[in-house]
Parts: structure tokens; C-alpha cells; sequence
């Protein structure tokens, strides 16, 4: 077990306090424990980012958020009885007890199963003509456009590998020849490569029914003009306690409308609210999907993400949202890539 007394916290720790636990620990939990260490509950990222999405302040003491009712495993629980309990209950943790319910240890279904490399693809939409960039992508496509020391898609690709993927699938088009030259078949970067060739524009979702097969298992599809510093394991992990067929990363956004808002009853003025923030959850471009949805995309033709969520919303397909509170950037004007490139090293503690 890994050094799980450094996941103790009290319940009136803050939320945030717990998010500095869960990022800063290797088990990817936190457990809310009395002074003598029994335990009162659980808070996974899941927990944190549900909890966004309800609009809970990041101030607020943990127990607001917490799982008090959290699956545990005994002292005296066997390896196969604890390893069966969290394939069957979909646990990616679990807090191990004494019989007076003291935190005693945590298994981590990781290590139980001794987990390295994961076989989920990565598709990455690397075939845009990048117009709003011009005129540095007049020569050169977006996804090699250098941010800090390398490539954009380079950066995208080394974040996904930190987490134990390396299967990745590039849907290229614009001056496809020189990415493929670039990152060649992945082998000097440790990982497999494919390519899909956009003979036209496909849209965010159309180039998945250029796949010649389809995945067997969940797979990603991102945008390749992002980043960003999600954790993807998270991401998968959130994806499936939830069910889910698609999940779609979002970001809060917040606009100020710069006028007195005024509310009516018919002719009637009941209030007036002077320039109100308005608090929305946009598409930050990141999805995890499972291999069915692309039956649901139309053969060669133009197709975006959105109208695919949008089907399965209309058939009751079980669909999700999950938050970034991470660092996020869509490098689509010039005005972000000069700050992308700004604050990439202390991002991204430039790994070249």
C-alpha cells in the first residue's frame, strides 16, 4: 500500500484543501477521518468535480461533498474477496478498516492488478487548416506549431503517455505529410501510431467513421489545438462510475453582461440587477466515448461531437459531464498562442 496517511484529513478541511490531497497523493482519494482516525467518509475527484458542477464554493469544508457512506473492505477481507468487491462495485480505491472502523490502509485496484500500460485509443482531430493562426500556419500545420519547446500535438500526446496510454490514432489533413514525418509510426516515442486521412473536412466527430475498426474497449477523442493538464486517468475513471456512453469535458465560462438587467411582470418592473455575471459550463473539447457511438455517426460525411451527444440525449443514452478545474487552453487566435507560449514552462515544467 501506498502512503496512505497522507490522505487523512478532517471534515472541516476545505475542498480545495482536499483537491491539494487527491492531486498531491499517489491513491487518488482522500479520506475524511475523526481525530483518531475512524473513518467518517470518502472524496474521490469525482466527488470534487460533481460538486463544481452544483456550484459548491471550493471553501466550504469537505464534509459538504464527502461520500458518507463509503464502501470499505476489512482487516480481516482476503485479496480475492477485496479485488472482487472493486471490479464488481467499479472501485478504483478502497479504505481498509479494523473492527472499530480505523483507517488501517488502502487498496488500490492499480496495483492489485498491476497495472501498466492501458490499451484505450486516443483519437486526436489534427487536421485543421489553422486560418486564425496565419501566417505561421501557412508552412506549417497547427498541431506541430511549437509551444514552448515542441510541438503542440507532441505536448498532447507525452500527457497521455504519462497517464499509460499509447495507442493513438491521428486524423490528419492539412499538410497531413508532415506530421506523419514528424511522429512517423510512434516507435521513438514509446507508443503506436496509426493514421486517418481526411480526403475533406469531416468535422469533430466525422473522421471516427474513417476508422478501420472499431475500438474494443472506451476510447478518447480531443481536439488537437487544446492544452491542458486533465488528468485523463480521472477522466476514464469518472466515465465509467457514471455509466456513461459519452462524456464530454466542459469548463466553467462567465460573462458579464454590461448592462442593468431588468426584470418585468408583464408592465410591471419588479427589479433591476446591474450588470450580472452569468455563469456557463462550455465545451472544453476533450470526450470519452464507448465503441457503440460510432455506429451512431454518419459513413464520409460532415459531422461534429455536439450532434452526436445530441443523439444520444434523444435516444436516453446515458451521457456526462465532467468538469476541468485544471489548466486549459484552446490555442485558436494568436492571442492565445503568445500566452500559451508564456506560461507553458511553469505549466508544464518544459520537459524537453
Amino acid at each position: 500500500m501506498k502512503s496512505w496517511r497522507q490522505i487523512l484529513i478532517p471534515p472541516t478541511a476545505s475542498i480545495l484543501q482536499a483537491i491539494e490531497t487527491i492531486d498531491q497523493g499517489a491513491l487518488q482519494i482522500a479520506l475524511i477521518v475523526s481525530e483518531n482516525n475512524r473513518l467518517l467518509g470518502t472524496v474521490t475527484d469525482g466527488d470534487v468535480r460533481r460538486g463544481i458542477l452544483r456550484g459548491v464554493s471550493l471553501d466550504r469544508p469537505v464534509a459538504d461533498i464527502m461520500n458518507d457512506h463509503p464502501i470499505t473492505a476489512s482487516s480481516q477481507d482476503t485479496q480475492e474477496t477485496i479485488l472482487a468487491t472493486m471490479k464488481l462495485r467499479r472501485l478504483q480505491q478502497i479504505p481498509i478498516l479494523d473492527q472499530s472502523g480505523i483507517v488501517i490502509g488502502v487498496q488500490v485496484l492499480a496495483d492489485m492488478l498491476r497495472a501498466g500500460q492501458r490499451d484505450n485509443w486516443v483519437v486526436l482531430m489534427a487536421g485543421g487548416l489553422g486560418t486564425r493562426l496565419a501566417p505561421l500556419t501557412n508552412e506549417c500545420p497547427k498541431p506541430l506549431l511549437k509551444v514552448g519547446s515542441k510541438p503542440l500535438l507532441e505536448t498532447i500526446m507525452q500527457n497521455f503517455i504519462e497517464y499509460g496510454f499509447h495507442k493513438f490514432y491521428l486524423s490528419v489533413n492539412y499538410k497531413a505529410e508532415m506530421i506523419r514525418d514528424y511522429f512517423g509510426d510512434g516507435s521513438r516515442f514509446g507508443v503506436e501510431i496509426r493514421y486517418v486521412h481526411e480526403e475533406k473536412r469531416m468535422g469533430t466527430a466525422g473522421a471516427l467513421s474513417l476508422l478501420p475498426e472499431r475500438p474494443d474497449e472506451t476510447f478518447f477523442v480531443m481536439n488537437g489545438d487544446l492544452l491542458t493538464k486533465v488528468n485523463f486517468q480521472q477522466l476514464l475513471d469518472f466515465h465509467g462510475e457514471h455509466g456513461a456512453m459519452g462524456t464530454m469535458c466542459v469548463r466553467e465560462y462567465d460573462f458579464q453582461i454590461p448592462y442593468g438587467v431588468v426584470k418585468t411582470d408583464r408592465h410591471r418592473l419588479q427589479g433591476i440587477v446591474e450588470k450580472p455575471v452569468e455563469h456557463f459550463f462550455v465545451n472544453a473539447g476533450i470526450y470519452v466515448l464507448e465503441p457503440s457511438c460510432i455506429d451512431l455517426i454518419p459513413a464520409g460525411e460532415y459531422y461534429d461531437m455536439p450532434s452526436l451527444f445530441e443523439q444520444l440525449i434523444e435516444q436516453q443514452r446515458e451521457t456526462s459531464v465532467f468538469p476541468i478545474r485544471e489548466y486549459w487552453m484552446d490555442i485558436g487566435q494568436m492571442a492565445d498562442y503568445e500566452r500559451a507560449n508564456g506560461e507553458f514552462a511553469e505549466v508544464f515544467h518544459d520537459r524537453s
